[in-house]
């Protein structure tokens, strides 16, 4: 090979190289910046008295997918919907963090298959460990460790709560401390998928700190279909004997993404009720992204959760307004006990931050919502929820 060819591989190598480390360096922020859409709708004309009542909640949401994302959620971004200080400056008190292991390309609430998967590039994108290339498992494993991380290294602004006595430590901490209170994090997964068809990975998954677990998301599994699948069929037996299994380990069971045979077969056989932990009222946005109403009531009266969302697709809209008008009709719909926020914060959606959140009891006050049924909405019903329903 003559000196002119090594120097035009060599340059060529360069490039290679030099695209690599562009791609792992500027190719997450691109990335995220593309698919999760920070909405501003500051500054606001809070009045007195919502702002004082905000402060007394304890605001709790169902649903962030932060974890996906390269970056240190102890760090405040200019990217995103959440981070420490944006769950800081909303007056957050718990978050639960999901893992997003598998989507397919071309994603939508019509109809989806599993033959396609962007979380392979994603893994690949932000430098995750070599076995999360191929195994959902590890995918989702690999997110419940950098919860762990960070939770070690908040100095106690993160506190774990997989259990009543953590909840329990946490309430009392929160309670008694003076100033910057600290932010529960819960841990739960979107889509079972991650079980690879394996149900001892269960057991995996709840010693990993996971204490609720979706069935499905947008595609149908190994468990049964998806209100965005290609069959919207029931759960499967492997399916039936997971949902057993997250009995027999307190572990919260999701509806949201589940087809509507797949959430009837689950009220089935479940002994405990369910949450939704993403959504919004079919009632009140008519959207195929939202269950029936009447499967909303029945979800309810077994003593279920549904929290709303707050992007286009569940409520039609993506202001504070709108999703007041989505709480205020579910109260009316099933009762303040029942409803809840799940924001689906991060989860490839545009939507308002985290730091957003008292406009929303604003909204609630100006819609004539009473305060007690404020104070459940925003969170109450959901502490009241994890008191009775987290592992012992």
């Amino acid at each position: 090979m003559n000196k002119r060819w090594v120097k035009i591989l060599g340059g060529l190598a360069l490039v290679v190289v030099l695209l690599l480390v562009g791609a792992r360096t500027f190719g997450p922020g691109i990335l995220e910046r593309s698919l999760n859409r920070r909405i501003d709708h500051s500054p606001f004309n809070l009045s007195t008295e919502a702002l004082a009542l905000h402060k007394s909640l304890m605001v709790m949401d169902w649903h962030a997918d932060t974890l996906l994302w390269s970056r240190d959620i102890l760090d405040r971004a200019e990217r995103g919907q959440v981070d420490l200080p944006r769950l800081q400056d909303g007056g957050s008190a718990i978050q639960m963090f999901t893992t997003v292991t598998k989507t397919p390309r071309g994603q939508n609430v019509h109809a989806n298959d599993d033959t396609s998967d962007n979380i392979t590039l994603v893994s690949y994108l932000q430098g995750w460990p070599s076995e999360t290339h191929s195994s959902l498992l590890a995918r989702a494993l690999y997110q419940a460790e950098k919860l762990q991380d960070v939770i070690g290294r908040s100095g106690g602004a993160l506190m774990w709560v997989r259990n009543k006595r953590e909840l329990e430590v946490f309430l009392e901490t929160r309670q008694n401390t003076i100033g910057q209170k600290p932010i529960a994090a819960l841990l739960g997964t979107e889509g079972a998928h991650p079980l690879e068809g394996d149900i001892k990975n269960v057991d995996r998954m709840y010693d990993a700190g996971f204490r609720m677990v979706g069935l499905t998301h947008f595609f149908d599994n190994e468990l049964g279909g998806s209100l965005h699948g290609a069959t919207k069929g029931g759960l499967t037996d492997f399916g039936r004997d997971v949902v057993k299994r997250l009995d027999e380990l307190n572990i919260i069971i999701d509806l949201a993404h589940s087809s509507v045979a797949t959430a009837k077969d689950t009220l089935a056989i479940t002994s405990r009720p369910v949450v939704v932990s993403h959504t919004g009222f079919r009632g009140a946005c008519d959207s195929e992204r939202n269950f029936p109403d009447e499967l909303m009531k029945t979800i309810a009266e077994r003593g279920g959760i549904i929290s709303v969302g707050m992007w286009q697709q569940a409520i039609c809209g993506t202001t504070p307004q709108a999703v007041a008008n989505s709480l205020a009709y579910g109260i009316k719909l099933v009762g303040a006990d029942h409803v809840a926020l799940g924001s689906d914060w991060d989860g490839a959606v545009a939507a308002m931050p985290s730091d957003h959140l008292p406009a929303i009891t604003d909204a609630l006050l100006k819609a004539g919502v009473s305060e007690e049924d404020i104070r459940k909405v925003m969170g109450g019903s959901s502490v009241a929820f994890l008191q009775q329903w987290l592992p012992e």
